[in-house]
């Protein structure tokens, strides 16, 4: 008798690409999957901006310069 496959886990990580006001683009954007929980009713496109807006302060805090306003998201 054949043995089950076991049901893969969901990804750690959803990918995007970020359109910015200025015109530049960053491509595969990594948001992990946890922080993408719909449970309260959020739409998925606040929760993704709330996680790359994150990670683009956390950058601008160690840069020294802050990156323009988010024009776009899409999911890869």
């Amino acid at each position: 008798m054949g043995r089950k496959k076991p049901k893969g886990k969901s990804a750690a990580f959803v990918a995007f690409n970020v359109v910015y006001e200025d015109g530049m683009v960053t491509s595969n954007r990594r948001v992990a999957s946890e922080l993408l929980d719909q449970s309260f009713g959020e739409p998925l496109e606040d929760l993704v901006r709330a996680a790359i807006e994150d990670q683009d302060n956390e950058i601008a805090k160690r840069a020294g310069r802050r990156r323009a306003d988010i024009k776009s998201i899409e999911r890869v």
